[in-house]
């Protein structure tokens, strides 16, 4: 009441509603643990920048990555300096799928065309996959018939995900892709992460079952494929029959763990094979699959797997 009269109150002269605080995460620093030296003994790589001089050798040829001017050879791209005989080339430390004969590859159908699939494997061109470089379905080998053309949907449709190895590199860069052991197919169910190629290491085999319950196909170009190890290998269906059964928690936790695992490696920098990313998954066990992700974690538990790895080199 003023004076005798009501005054009447807009809504400003309600009662503020109730705020809400925003959950912050803090972070201290923390000291880091003492690591040896990050590359083996005898195996320093020669880095360059894009104009820098790599010889002034005459006697040199020129390979991928280099260019000549005023008889000096010179970097054109920032990378790892490789020598093979007297050929020089830079390896680019990040840089698109650039196939070789024989390496194993993951990719996704994303156009299915006469007589040929074609794939994304991360390359500058979509890869090629012919009907004649496959299995057909049962393993049955054959000449190639219109029926199997006009089925060629049935096998393979654009989405699906397949491991194949490479056939032959064509001259434009482009990928020639086949699938005739029946290790190579169609993928089931799992989880695909893309990391650059150049951190994926050349080994003898890239289909690895890990003790840890899961299994990893790692590609060549830069498409890892993490998916329950099976109870039997089923060879009857000739790489295209997938199992669509649920896949159990325990599992699906598995290949949680993994991913992130494979995700901090790769946010440090440090070469993907078998053995880094059972350590690495080893070193991450203490720590809930969420927090993996953390910044402090992911330096904690990849300076554990470097300092493991330094000590298996001895």
């Amino acid at each position: 009441m003023a004076g005798g009269r009501r005054v009447r109150t807009g809504s400003s002269a309600l009662p503020p509603p109730a705020l809400k605080m925003a959950a912050i995460t803090m972070r201290l620093p923390v000291a880091r643990k003492a690591v040896g030296p990050s590359a083996p003994r005898g195996g320093e790589k020669h880095l360059v920048a894009p104009g820098d001089t790599i010889t002034t050798d005459t006697g040199y040829m020129r390979g991928h990555g280099t260019y000549v001017e005023e008889e000096k050879l010179i970097a054109s791209v920032a990378g790892a300096v490789e020598r093979v005989n007297k050929l020089v080339c830079v390896k680019a430390l990040k840089t698109r799928y650039n196939g070789e004969v024989g390496d194993i590859v993951v990719g996704r159908i994303t156009e299915v065309q006469q007589k040929r699939w074609k794939v994304e494997t991360n390359s500058r061109l979509d890869s090629v996959l012919l009907l004649s470089s496959m299995n057909l379905p049962g393993g049955e080998l054959r000449r190639r018939s219109a029926e199997d053309e006009l089925a060629m949907r049935d096998y393979l449709q654009e989405g699906d995900l397949i491991s194949a190895e490479v056939q032959s590199v064509f001259s434009d860069g482009a990928v020639s892709l086949h699938t005739r052991s029946l290790k190579y197919g169609k993928l089931g169910q799992g989880v695909l992460v893309q990391v650059s190629p150049s951190l994926v290491k050349r080994q003898k085999t890239h289909f690895h079952d890990l003790p840890c319950g899961a299994s990893v196909i790692l590609g060549n170009n830069g498409f890892i494929w993490i998916y329950p190890t099976p109870e039997q290998k089923d060879e009857e269906g000739g790489g295209f029959t997938t199992n669509l059964e649920p896949v159990p928690l325990s599992d699906r936790e598995v290949i949680s763990r993994l991913r992130n695992c494979i995700v901090a490696l790769v946010t440090q920098k440090l070469m993907l094979f078998d053995t880094s990313i059972l350590y690495c998954y080893e070193a991450s066990l203490p720590h809930q699959i969420k927090d993996i992700l953390k910044p402090e974690v992911m330096e904690e538990i990849v300076l554990e797997t470097r300092q493991r790895l330094l000590d298996l080199e001895g």
